[in-house]
């Protein structure tokens, strides 16, 4: 019983405790809860003060920016006035110039009016005089034609018939005046040069035949020379190219080919055959070998002694080895080196003359007929051949230029290669330094009597000079001195063009006038 009071009472107590806890938590939450309110309002109230100055100084902010614009904007609208003002003014001032300028356009436009008028009114006055002239002329024609007794087409035809005659008239006077004044300023200086140079490069040519004759030391060595059955001389043409004739001229035997190279070698080995004694085909083979490589060498020497009497260096050897087989080639029996050199001297000395380059002027010359050493070995002409062969081994163009113009096939663009051209020309054309077969000379002769011939009014033509000058005859009814001169130039444009010769040929018009009468 006690314990339960006790308990009871324990409960009551702390029931007690719990209460008096929960009231000072309750008025301490109150008392907190006042506090809180209170800071709640001081913050708010001061929010609020803050939050009206703040919007104070943004009114303030608003109104200073809004004044600065409202400034800035009067500002540019003054701008803008002014400008404004300033154009329109302009536009016052061009509306003016525009009103002024359209009073003058319709100031023109009603002269311009009035001048079309006179101008329409001028151009119906010029008709009806065009007509009335046309018609004068038309009486006027019919009148000369009554007089004359020419159509107005044959009057016409006859004015330019007479007109052309005229005009040929005088061109033929003024090209003969041209070439009268040329050839009296011209022929003595280029004779001079010519005649220089050739007096300072003068020497004596041999026409060389296409024969060689080999002394034998009796009639005996014919019979060892042909051998058993001709095998020794077949042996002997057969390794050397070239025939052997031995015929009845005692103690000599002629060795025969167009190639001097290989009659040369031919000769040589013949001779050393003679003086060994030992002849049969080994030994015929034997020694025309041995003489070829003796002759290459040779050929060699021939070449650097033709570059060394002309001081030219830095030539291909080559090139030396082929000028070395010229010496052994001929052109109309003359000695091809020897052609070459004193076309090199020639072409050299005319360009010293003339202030040209003399270099080139020799070398060209010396290398000009380069392509004849193997024309008879390789396809094409000796002109084409040069050409590739100088290019091949290293000349410059100007050199092969002055060498590709000297027989015409190219036109001349320096003077170099005019000048080897000539110095070609001079030496080929000589006296004595070529010679022709006598039928085709005298063919060239009749064709070139030929051509002149065949012009209208000519009577007669001669060739004379050896070919080189043709003389033309002609009727002097039909021919006037001016003609002559055109009739001249006509027969040489067609020599040039349908015959081929070295050197130049002088075209000759002779015309006369012959008065007959008689005594009786």
């Amino acid at each position: 019983m006690t314990q339960a009071i006790w308990a009871v009472a324990i409960l009551l107590a702390i029931a007690v405790a719990i209460q008096a806890y929960f009231l000072v938590v309750r008025r301490s939450a109150r008392r907190l809860l006042a506090d809180a309110e209170g800071r709640a309002a001081e913050i708010r109230q001061k929010a609020e003060q803050d939050a009206a100055a703040r919007t104070r100084e943004a009114e303030l902010a608003a109104k200073e920016k809004l004044l600065q614009a409202r400034n800035e904007f009067e500002k540019i609208s003054r701008k803008q006035r002014a400008e404004l003002e300033k154009l329109e003014r302009r536009l016052e001032q061009r509306g003016d110039k525009l009103d002024k300028q359209l009073a003058d356009v319709a100031k023109r436009d009603q002269e311009v009016s009035r001048l079309e008028r006179a101008l329409a009114a001028r151009e119906r006055e010029l008709d009806e005089r065009q007509q009335e002239l046309d018609r004068l002329i038309e009486q006027e024609r019919a009148k000369l034609e009554q007089i004359a007794g020419l159509t107005g087409q044959q009057a016409k035809e006859e004015l330019v018939r007479l007109m052309e005659s005229e005009a040929r008239n005088e061109a033929a006077h003024l090209v003969k005046r041209i070439e009268d004044e040329a050839k009296e300023q011209g022929y003595k200086h280029a004779q001079r040069i010519i005649a220089n140079a050739i007096q300072r490069s003068a020497s004596d040519f041999v026409a060389e035949t296409t024969v060689s004759v080999v002394l034998l030391p009796n009639d005996e060595m014919k019979g060892r020379i042909i051998g058993r059955e001709g095998r020794n001389i077949r042996a002997l043409e057969m390794a050397t190219g070239v025939d052997l004739i031995v015929d009845d001229t005692p103690e000599a035997v002629i060795l025969s080919g167009f190639d001097p190279y290989r009659r040369e070698i031919a000769r040589v080995a013949l001779e050393r055959l003679i003086s060994d004694g030992r002849i049969h085909p080994a030994r015929i083979e034997e020694v025309v070998e041995k003489t070829k490589a003796e002759f290459e060498e040779r050929v060699h020497q021939e070449g650097e002694a033709a570059v060394l009497e002309l001081n030219l260096a830095d030539i291909h050897p080559e090139l030396v080895k082929l000028l070395g087989r010229l010496r052994y080639r001929t052109s109309y029996g003359q000695n091809v080196l020897k052609h070459s050199k004193e076309v090199a001297y020639l072409a050299a000395t005319m360009a010293a003359e003339l202030k040209a380059d003399v270099h080139v002027a020799r070398r060209a010359g010396l290398l000009h007929d380069v392509g004849k050493a193997v024309d008879r070995e390789m396809d094409g002409g000796h002109l084409h051949i040069g050409i590739d062969l100088l290019r091949k081994y290293g000349e410059s163009e100007a050199v092969v230029h002055a060498m590709a113009c000297h027989h015409g096939d190219f036109d001349p663009q320096t003077v170099e290669a005019v000048l080897v051209t000539a110095a070609d020309a001079l030496s080929a054309a000589r006296p004595g330094a070529r010679r022709e077969v006598l039928e085709s000379y005298i063919k060239r002769l009749e064709k070139l009597e030929e051509l002149a011939t065949g012009f209208k009014g000519v009577q007669k033509s001669f060739a004379i000079q050896a070919g080189r000058e043709v003389r033309v005859i002609v009727d002097a009814k039909k021919i006037t001195d001016e003609a002559a001169v055109w009739l001249a130039r006509d027969v040489a444009k067609k020599i040039e063009g349908e015959l081929t010769y070295p050197g130049e040929i002088k075209v000759t018009v002779i015309r006369e006038t012959r008065s007959i009468e008689y005594a009786r």
